[in-house]
């Protein structure tokens, strides 16, 4: 059955009018997002957008009706371009008149001195914004996307349209717009007032850009020290993980498993697991410090504390990102061409390093950049092994949370962060330029992938697996932690740290969860769960309106979706709290804010993982199902997303997990109402508790491995018609 041409505008239509009219307009209270219907039509906390401006004085709000109004005498034109100035003046009057509204009108009144004295003071006020609100906004803003679209605008699609002008409101609101609020105080004095000056006095320190390291010195500046980590990590991280994804995709099939459960591992933990276990290992007191004091008389020393220690963490957190990204495009390198090289009797070391590797760029250049990006905006390895090694997410955490509270310097240290992402951005950029790596047509490809040349599999062998050998000792030694009574001193086998977690007890109405963890482990399930489909479902949107349109702005918009990763979590979570602390986005203290922020943390990874599997999407594959009169959604869900099945893998699992164990991003967000894991964990450590604590890490090393598991069985293996590998065929 044909659709009506107008069915999705008359859909959002229907859903603007029903929220204006049905829908609490205002979250009082923490009762942003759940219905009030018998009251909608009462007092003012909880009366809709239409009772709250016919009745409570609130009469701003009919520049949302005007705007829905104006929309809907599009329906009154034949769909095309007589409907564009209808559609694009009521999106305009009614998005842009109820953001002005609510900026400008707050809980308090005017927001503003200057406009009391220009209006007088009003006799109303208005709070943040709550479901009837946020959908008659929604419904305004995809209105407004149809009307470009209908103009002429992404060749009249209606879906690009609205993917694009959504998504980019969403990029704006809670990436661009709090991040900008927090990084406007830099440039403000110690009384408030507007200074270009403070922002160059704040930079202009020899703590920051100090070289004396290089000529004799002990240390160079905060900015030096994060680059320099930032670029090795990323070389290691990206060089560890293409060795591990050609390892286990080229490599010996027995070694699949073990090798993606192992380097999966490190990225399903909290991040300061892997610098405890790295403390029990080679810290001071640690094993290999004890041994060599034992054996050769060799006084223990700290030397692993310091620029060494951080960088050996980062490697083992952020390799299986590598891992993850690469994987995804090793797979999808067409076997076609090695065997061309093979048939034009190119030997297999030659076809490998001029075939193989040189389609292997897109993966490398993401997987570098997340690796870049990652670094920087490390907080946890940092504070736990970095000793006198400061860098700049430590030092704007002090800065905030420190006894100077100078918001100013650290919103100035995280515009130099922004500056560093920006600059490997560009490089990236100018590097792959518009080189084509096009491997996975529509074309028939049942080719043999070529196993990796030998000498190629001993030296990856060689590096690939101590490495996993390493991650398993370090990993034993955090799991230890919880089942002895006290590490150190007392190393009795007990379960009882489990139990003042985890305890179950059978009371007169069924089980008591009665350990202290379960209310926190329960909370940061539910909101991972929640955050996790939609940061890989909106990643991959993301990534696809990157790799298949064509829009001015496009590599701003590509900005603004990584601009989350280039700013640490600590500041993040501040400009959260600062940005949706007052009307017209009142969020905090409530579960929603800290959904949000683990939804655009994360989103990065999603993005740059779409991102290297579309480039080698031929676009032929799109083009021939919209030639069938397939819609661009149907394209997408029916003949794309399935060849995405790696970035979707990499995307779910990257966003479950990092929700369930993030901590700086999130830390200034929790309440006592929301507590998740990794602050329950925090304070147990706090405590010098750390039985409790490492029996908390284990659990959740156990239920993210079956989440893991989970995600990539529901969501399956791509299947690209292709024979097994030479060498998996050898195994059998």
């Amino acid at each position: 059955m044909k659709r009506h041409p107008n069915s999705t505008i008359i859909t959002w239509l229907a859903v603007g009018a029903l929220s204006f009219l049905l829908l609490p307009w205002y979250a009082i209270q923490d009762s942003a997002w759940y219905l009030v219907l018998p009251q909608v039509f009462g007092d003012a906390t909880s009366a809709s957008g239409l009772v709250q401006a016919a009745l409570h004085g609130r009469v701003w709000l009919w520049l949302g009706a005007a705007g829905l109004a104006l929309a809907s005498v599009s329906l009154l034109h034949p769909p095309g371009k007589p409907q564009a100035p209808w559609l694009l003046g009521g999106g305009l009057v009614g998005t842009v008149g109820l953001l002005l509204s609510g900026f400008l009108i707050g809980a308090k009144g005017w927001t503003f001195v200057w406009l009391n004295s220009a209006w007088g003071e009003l006799s109303v006020n208005q709070f943040g914004l709550g479901i009837g609100g946020f959908l008659t906004l929604a419904s305004l803003v995809l209105l407004l996307a149809f009307g470009l679209a209908r103009r002429g605008a992404f060749k009249g699609d209606l879906f690009a349209a609205a993917s694009v002008v959504g998504c980019a409101f969403l990029l704006l609101l809670f990436i661009a717009y709090p991040v900008g609020r927090a990084l406007y105080s830099a440039f403000l004095g110690e009384e408030g007032q507007w200074s270009a000056g403070a922002f160059a006095t704040r930079l202009a320190t020899g703590r920051i850009w100090s070289l004396d390291c290089l000529v004799g010195g002990q240390r160079c500046g905060v900015a030096w020290n994060t680059l320099f980590l930032a670029l090795l990590t990323a070389a290691g991280t990206t060089l560890l993980g293409t060795m591990l994804a050609l390892l286990a995709e080229r490599g010996n099939r027995r070694l699949q498993a073990p090798l993606k459960v192992l380097a999966m591992l490190p990225i399903i933990t909290p991040p300061f697991v892997v610098g405890l276990g790295l403390i029990l290992l080679l810290g001071r007191a640690g094993v290999v410090n004890q041994f060599l004091e034992y054996a050769f008389g060799i006084e223990p020393t700290r030397w692993f504390y310091g620029a060494f220690g951080v960088w050996v963490a980062q490697l083992f957190a952020f390799t299986p990102i590598a891992f993850m990204i690469m994987r995804g495009v090793v797979q999808g390198v067409s076997p076609s061409l090695e065997e061309a090289a093979l048939t034009l009797r190119a030997d297999p070391l030659r076809t490998f390093f001029s075939i193989t590797l040189p389609l292997l760029k897109p993966g490398l250049a993401n997987a570098f950049l997340v690796g870049f990006i990652e670094s920087m905006a490390d907080f946890g390895n940092p504070i736990i092994v970095g000793a006198q090694f400061s860098v700049l997410s430590t030092e704007i955490f002090f800065a905030i949370v420190g006894a100077q509270n100078d918001q100013g310097m650290a919103a100035a240290l995280a515009w130099i962060l922004t500056g560093f992402a920006l600059a490997v951005f560009a490089l990236q950029r100018g590097l792959l330029g518009r080189q084509n790596f096009t491997t996975v047509s529509g074309k028939g490809d049942s080719g043999l992938p070529m196993a990796l040349p030998a000498g190629v599999h001993r030296l990856i062998s060689s590096v690939a697996l101590p490495w996993l050998a390493f991650t398993v000792v370090i990993y034993l030694f955090a799991f230890a932690g919880g089942f002895v009574q006290t590490w150190g001193r007392d190393y009795t086998l007990t379960l009882a740290h489990f139990n003042t977690a985890f305890a179950l007890e059978w009371g007169p109405f069924g089980v008591v969860w009665a350990g202290t963890a379960w209310n926190s482990l329960f909370t940061t399930l539910k909101l991972a769960a929640g955050a996790a489909p939609v940061t890989a479902g909106l990643g991959l949107l993301i990534a696809w309106l990157l790799a298949r349109t064509e829009f001015r702005g496009q590599g701003l918009f590509e900005f603004a979706a990584l601009l989350a990763f280039a700013i640490p979590g600590t500041v993040l979570g501040v400009s959260y709290i600062l940005a949706f602390n007052v009307p017209p986005f009142e969020l905090t203290g409530t579960a929603l804010i800290i959904m949000l922020c683990f939804m655009f943390r994360n989103l990065p990874v999603g993005v740059r993982a779409g991102t290297a599997a579309f480039k080698q999407l031929d676009r032929s594959l799109d083009e021939a199902s919209l030639m069938l009169r397939a819609s661009m959604a149907q394209t997408l869900w029916h003949v794309v997303l399935p060849l995405l099945k790696p970035a979707l893998v990499a995307a779910l699992v990257y966003s479950f997990v990092r929700a369930m164990t993030t901590v700086s991003a999130v830390i200034f967000l929790v309440t006592a109402e929301n507590e998740l894991a990794t602050t329950y964990i925090i304070g147990r450590v706090g405590n010098g508790d750390y039985g409790v604590a490492l029996a908390y890490c284990t659990v959740l090393i156990v239920l993210l491995s079956l989440a893991t598991l989970l995600i990539q069985w529901l969501v399956g293996e791509r299947s690209l018609g292709r024979r097994a590998s030479i060498s998996a065929i050898a195994t059998h």
